[in-house]
């Protein structure tokens, strides 16, 4: 067993496996209670700025799940943005999150809405605590979805990154 976590590079305890497969990865005790338990945030995790660019698949597969069960962190919501995961080891990595509700979102009119879709914003919407209004008609290119909440999704418009209703957006 190598001696150093594949996700931290601290000093590895044990083998865990990455279901569904076969393979295995060695882990520190920390990165060992995330995956099993699921990571409550602390510092310990910004090792996964690095662990999901990792060549390894498993190394991955095991960042961009825990990179998941921290997404009410702007940091880690960000990561997962712009992550990339081959086809194949981003089935295997949501494989292993089934048990999460599939949450389903849709616009003013019923349209689906997935991640990186262009939405148009169908009322002004006055933005709290930015000082200044979304108006009609402004296009809301490479939204996120907001995994808990079918009602929410996330933007930019004017550089800020706002919680938009969907009931206030239209499909593009």
């Amino acid at each position: 067993m190598p001696s150093t976590c594949a996700l931290c590079s601290a000093p590895a305890t044990a083998e865990t496996a990455v279901a569904p497969r076969d393979d295995t990865l060695p882990l520190c005790d920390t990165c060992q209670a995330g995956v099993q338990d699921g990571p409550q945030e602390a510092p310990h995790w910004q090792c996964l700025h690095e662990a999901i660019w990792s060549t390894d698949p498993a190394t991955q597969v095991l960042a961009w799940r825990l990179l998941k069960g921290l997404e009410t962190e702007v940091w880690a919501r960000d990561l997962l943005d712009i992550a990339y995961l081959e086809p194949d080891v981003q089935s295997w990595a949501e494989a292993g999150l089934s048990d999460a509700p599939d949450v389903i979102h849709r616009d003013s009119n019923g349209t689906v809405l997935a991640q990186g879709d262009t939405v148009v914003l169908i009322k002004d919407l006055p933005v709290k605590g930015a000082g200044f209004t979304a108006k009609r008609g402004t296009a809301v290119r490479g939204i996120s979805l907001v995994a808990d909440n079918a009602e929410h999704i996330e933007g930019r418009v004017e550089g800020q990154r706002i919680v938009i209703l969907t009931q206030f957006v239209k499909k593009s």
